[in-house]
């Protein structure tokens, strides 16, 4: 069935239809930074995991036992869910961790969030997020996995959640926008553009097909569910997708929508940008906001190249999702959904 104009809200004034110029001004909104204290709730908690001798991919609420910071964690999840959408906690001590102690805490706060969901066919819940040298062009390539800007996009899950190990030498800027500030901008400019985001596009899946399934997917960039506005969005992956034949063709109408959301995206006045720092854990809301990544310029050393890892996690008391969400996350129950699950997926974490 069809969206009209009569079937969409004016206008959206929620915490999370926050305007980037002013989220740069007041990082207070978005900005935390850990206490002594809660590095050392967190370092005894990792501890306790690590002794316990297990994949951190295994890792429970339980095994990762908080004496006081699971308050705030409990706290972020409300920020995610029904404030402004976006969090970074700041102050991770890094530089004293080995890669296990650092996934052990990154991965236990992602357990009392919620739930890690896979990132790849390969079953991988932790992510690496750095420059292998793969080709930004090579339509099978994950974009995260160059040093290339990614544009304003989202993940497959609820929330997407980043730990800096090192940044790069220059650039790699994380920028975040608000997909309710985009509609509202679109609905009071340019409204028949906007109802062809609610068109099901068609947006590529990049050679990570479940059994079964078409090589693209057929999602609304935007939907509207159970009086919420939710965002699926990647431009790439929807170009891409042209290439396969029984894909919906993109009428001019279409592209020029995508087009024009493209531009609000960009816009300075919409969106904000910040450094990540190495220590520095980032939680972004996925179905409420879109998150991107300029280019940046690595280190020669390999040790003190960009690195970033990288959660997906599905969290409890989340919205319901339109049901043609089935074609992404497979299951679309609350607190079990989102991911990448293919017949030869098995959860893990590598940690190389």
């Amino acid at each position: 069935m069809s969206v009209t104009l009569q079937d969409l809200p004016e206008r959206l004034d929620g915490p999370a239809a926050w305007i980037g110029a002013e989220m740069a001004t007041a990082p207070e909104r978005w900005l935390v930074t850990l206490t002594q204290e809660d590095i050392a709730d967190l370092e005894q908690a990792a501890a306790h995991f690590l002794s316990l001798d297990r994949d951190v991919g295994e890792i429970t609420a339980e095994d990762f036992p908080l004496r006081h910071f699971h308050t705030h964690l409990a706290g972020l999840r409300e920020t995610l869910l029904h404030g402004v959408g976006v969090e970074v906690i700041r102050g991770l001590a890094v530089h004293r961790y080995d890669q296990k102690m650092a996934a052990a805490i990154f991965c236990g706060i992602g357990a009392h969030l919620g739930s890690a969901r896979s990132q790849n066919a390969a079953g991988h819940i932790l992510g690496h997020v750095r420059d292998i040298g793969a080709d930004a062009e090579d339509p099978n390539t994950r974009i995260y996995q160059t040093s290339a800007r990614q544009s304003f996009h989202t993940d497959s899950a609820d929330c997407v959640g980043l730990l800096c190990l090192k940044a790069a030498k220059e650039g790699g800027l994380s920028l975040l926008v608000s997909a309710e500030s985009i509609y509202n901008r679109m609905r009071a400019e340019c409204p028949d553009l906007l109802l062809r985001l609610f068109d099901s596009i068609a947006t590529d899946r990049r050679g990570e097909v479940p059994e079964g399934a078409k090589p693209f997917m057929e999602i609304p960039p935007l939907s509207w569910h159970d009086g919420k506005l939710t965002v699926f969005y990647q431009r790439q992956y929807i170009d891409s997708a042209q290439r396969f034949p029984e894909a919906m063709r993109l009428t001019p109408d279409h592209i020029a929508a995508l087009d024009r959301f493209d531009a609000l995206a960009d816009d300075p006045e919409l969106n904000f940008a910040m450094q990540l720092q190495p220590g520095d854990m980032q939680f972004v809301y996925n179905h409420a906001q879109l998150h991107d990544r300029t280019g940046f310029v690595d280190w020669p050393e390999r040790a003190e190249r960009r690195h970033l890892f990288r959660l997906w996690l599905s969290l409890p008391g989340d919205r319901a999702l339109p049901p043609v969400f089935t074609e992404r996350y497979g299951d679309l129950t609350i607190g079990r959904r989102g991911g990448i699950i293919t017949k030869h997926t098995k959860l893990h974490a590598p940690l190389d």
